[in-house]
């Protein structure tokens, strides 16, 4: 595997801040849905769906797969993980997936 597309070490000090802030961020989510007003209401779908993409990122810290894109292999990359930690794709398939959600 060249040094382009190995995903981030557990050790890596950026993957332990990702965790440490992922982990922080899946608390906050949980509290605010187990004290949600309405379960059905649009705010609560849109934290439930954050939640699950912050224990997909940590489900990846898990097993070694930070870092990587899920459509290509490629690397996410350090900056965009910075910005969003919890990203599954490198930016160029970020991109498509929008331009190909886009078309009518």
């Amino acid at each position: 595997m060249s040094p382009f597309r190995s995903p981030l070490r557990a050790h890596d000090p950026m993957t332990s801040q990702a965790r440490q802030m992922l982990q922080r961020r899946r608390d906050t989510l949980r509290l605010l849905l187990l004290h949600a007003p309405a379960p059905g209401a649009l705010p609560v779908r849109q934290e439930r769906e954050e939640l699950d993409e912050v224990e997909a990122a940590l489900a990846r810290i898990e097993a070694g797969r930070f870092g990587t894109c899920e459509h290509c292999g490629g690397a996410v990359g350090r900056q965009r993980l910075r910005a969003v930690p919890e990203a599954r794709h490198c930016l160029g398939c970020a991109a498509e997936r929008r331009a190909a959600l886009s078309v009518p």
